[in-house]
């Protein structure tokens, strides 16, 4: 696509069908087979689906996936398939603003190793895509939170914990590549969040930001440019249940260290902002035209996954002409600001339920791809 580019950024809503195969297989009720026949259903249509919209790179919405945190370590959020050495009673990941919150596994021995790839996935559903295929895969950052915040676990120092896991980060974007993917985005959303200060969640009051850039760069600096120039990293406040979890952080609090990561471009919740121009500004005043040999793109957001209402063509090209306004435009893409629904297990109580929102994700992706159309014209791209 000529012009500004765009990108989805990973999940869609799960539909009901396969919530419930996920609740019945938790609950022993049908086979793993029965609910790998769901998750290719939903795969499949996600994919067909996408394509329909125009979009195009395109994605299987991370329909076979616990979530986007989760993947490599469980099956299901309900507890399938946890490795012998993790338990389920680790720290919060996030409490959200409407109260619920999401906790992560605890690691209690080494070596540290995924049980599944991103890739895994993506080499499933390729098969069902005519356009390019994206994948996204979590950050370091997000899963150097199973071992425990303060202390060490005998026989297996911190120090040893960061090195494998560095390698299983890179081992999953490199498959990734291999499997077929034109673009790797990487998970960050725990980067706002480590500003929080949530004295109900202790990690995020452990100064843990610039721990996360630079372990997120361990893994970005073992690419070479070329390759870096299709690794993202994507940033949001949240997106679980129609409810964020850092929203109330100031959003100049993290760009100035977002962009020290050394990834080809970001993925930038921008469109629930209330202040969309100081972010605008913010981006325009860190994003780097060279990031050790690559130049980084800003791919702002232009849809809310949260809200039901479709934003319109007109909409959508008024927010990215504002944006150029502080962003150059050969380093500005457009987004949506989440995924659709990060978790597999997603009710979308503002929408009502997940059919509707997953029939409203393709709207608003559909509307996006209109929005930048009529953004490349007015600007002459």
């Amino acid at each position: 696509m000529p012009g500004i580019p765009v990108e989805v950024v990973g999940s869609l809503p799960r539909p009901m069908y396969l919530q419930e195969a996920i609740n019945q297989y938790d609950s022993d009720k049908i086979t793993l087979e029965d609910l790998q026949a769901a998750q290719d259903k939903a795969a499949r249509d996600s994919v067909e689906r996408m394509e329909e919209t125009g979009h195009p790179v395109v994605t299987d919405g991370e329909q076979r996936a616990s979530s986007f945190a989760t993947y490599p370590i469980i099956d299901t959020l309900g507890g399938k398939g946890l490795a012998s050495n993790l338990v389920a009673d680790g720290q919060y990941f996030a409490i959200f603003d409407d109260g619920h919150h999401r906790q992560l596994p605890r690691l209690v021995s080494g070596p540290f190793k995924y049980r599944t790839y991103a890739a895994d996935y993506l080499k499933k559903s390729k098969p069902y895509a005519s356009k390019p295929v994206k994948q996204a895969v979590i950050a370091p950052s997000m899963l150097y939170l199973l071992y425990p915040l303060n202390g060490e676990i005998e026989g297996y120092p911190k120090s040893q914990f960061e090195s494998d896991l560095i390698d299983e980060c890179e081992k999953d974007i490199r498959q990734c590549f291999d499997a077929g993917a034109v673009r790797v985005s990487i998970d960050f959303t725990e980067g706002r969040l480590a500003k929080k200060k949530d004295k109900r969640n202790p990690w995020t009051g452990a100064d843990l930001l610039q721990t996360f850039v630079d372990l997120n760069n361990k893994v970005l600096d073992r690419f070479s440019p070329e390759e870096r120039k299709n690794i993202g990293i994507h940033t949001c406040p949240g997106g679980d249940c129609d409810s964020v979890h850092s929203g109330d952080v100031d959003y100049h609090e993290l760009l100035p260290s977002l962009f020290q990561m050394n990834a080809g471009y970001f993925l930038i919740q921008c469109a629930s902002e209330k202040e969309k121009e100081k972010v605008y500004k913010d981006i325009g005043a860190n994003i780097r035209k060279d990031a050790n040999g690559v130049k980084q793109v800003a791919f702002i957001g232009v849809v809310n996954p949260l809200n039901p209402e479709v934003e319109t063509p007109e909409q959508i090209r008024d927010a990215v002409l504002a944006a150029a306004k502080h962003i150059p435009t050969d380093q500005l893409g457009a987004t949506d600001d989440c995924g659709f629904s990060p978790f597999s297990i997603d009710v979308k109580p503002k929408h009502g339920s997940p059919d509707f929102a997953r029939d409203v994700a393709f709207q608003k992706i559909a509307s996006r791809v209109k929005g930048v159309q009529l953004a490349n014209e007015a600007l002459g791209l």
